[in-house]
């Protein structure tokens, strides 16, 4: 668990705003907020603000490289997000939420763990105050997901509804059944998976670089994600592990990484198979606090097209990433199971079960 939390500031999105008539006081305050959009594009892009009486020159941002002339994306990152996956059916056909929006959901994930109705039980059950979470900010869209352009998952096969209910039904049947049926994260065997989606903290890439290698740290339960750029060939289909095997290359400026010989029980926070699933993530340096990162799913066993995130990731070069002492094995698997062996003696001897 990190002692030190830092809250992400995701860059916002332009709103193109509707044309009505308006004051010429108004044209002033519309003028102004325009400036300081423009002022914070520069700030973000690294531009120059031109002199007075001269047109502004953009000035493109030229990506640091390594000692070896590839792009540079070394560092500590972070992709907490307060955006969705999918759009949610209620603001369907929006891209963007109103600043007023933004404002409402950021401050609910800043204070909102402290202001839930409960006692020191209700404390528990929902693990965290507010100090322990590091969920970030809004960045102002309405969906992670960029295509399709609804924002939402596309359907899935009937091959895939097929399984989500076998295993749904299972669960229900099952859930305490041993070790092996708990969530992999309550296990300690991994958490954010490849590629990551935002939680309630540890949402941070450490990136490392060398000629051959690109190393992508993940403290969160302790993963290190070596991929190989020379070119070799994935794992054979028999070999199959938590988080994949990934492969990189460079395209342009672009680190393009595929990852596929998923573990069929892996379990993402989307319906997915290992045995098809194919991940393409793509880093790509924008500013000196900015990569471009988005991903493609590709898992035709699972959906009837491929989908696609985009999923900033912001430069946190002041965050110090404490060790997350999480291991297999943990007292909380073996509190749970021992949870469930006390209510069913308790249902066998027509007592009602411990809450």
């Amino acid at each position: 668990m990190r002692l030190r939390m830092w809250m992400t500031v995701p860059a916002g999105v332009l709103l193109l705003p509707a044309v009505v008539a308006v004051s010429p006081a108004g044209v002033r305050a519309q003028a102004g907020a325009a400036a300081a959009q423009e002022a914070g594009r520069r700030q973000s892009t690294g531009d120059r603000a031109a002199p007075a009486g001269r047109p502004a020159a953009r000035r493109k941002y030229v990506v640091p490289r390594t000692p070896w002339g590839e792009p540079d994306l070394q560092g500590v990152w972070s992709y907490a997000n307060l955006t969705p996956l999918e759009r949610p059916e209620t603001l369907a056909g929006r891209d963007a939420l109103t600043d007023e929006e933004v404002a409402a959901l950021d401050e609910e994930a800043r204070t909102g763990a402290d202001r839930r109705d409960g006692g020191a039980e209700a404390d528990l059950a929902r693990a965290y105050n507010a100090f322990w979470y590091d969920r970030g900010k809004s960045d102002g869209r309405t969906s992670l997901i960029v295509d399709p352009a609804d924002g939402r998952l596309p359907p899935l096969t009937p091959e895939a509804r097929r399984r989500q209910e076998a295993i749904a039904a299972y669960t229900r049947e099952h859930e305490y059944d041993s070790a092996a049926d708990r969530p992999l994260q309550e296990r300690c065997l991994t958490y954010h998976g490849v590629p990551p989606l935002p939680s309630g903290y540890n949402n941070t890439y450490q990136i490392f670089q060398t000629p051959a290698y690109v190393a992508i740290v993940d403290e969160n339960i302790h993963d290190v994600r070596q991929i190989p750029l020379d070119g070799r060939a994935h794992l054979g289909p028999r070999i199959r592990q938590w988080n994949g095997d990934s492969r990189g290359r460079w395209e342009g400026d672009t680190l393009v990484v595929e990852t596929t010989n998923y573990s069929p029980k892996t379990v993402f926070k989307f319906p997915a198979s290992g045995e098809t699933l194919r991940a393409v993530e793509r880093f790509t340096r924008v500013a000196p606090d900015r990569i471009d990162y988005r991903f493609t799913i590709i898992d035709p066993a699972t959906y009837t097209r491929p989908w696609t995130v985009s999923l900033p990731l912001l430069g946190v070069p002041d965050y110090v990433i404490y060790e997350y002492a999480c291991h297999e094995g943990n007292y909380a698997i073996a509190n749970a199971l021992a949870g469930a062996r006390a209510r069913e003696r308790a249902r066998a001897d027509g007592a009602a079960p411990a809450r």
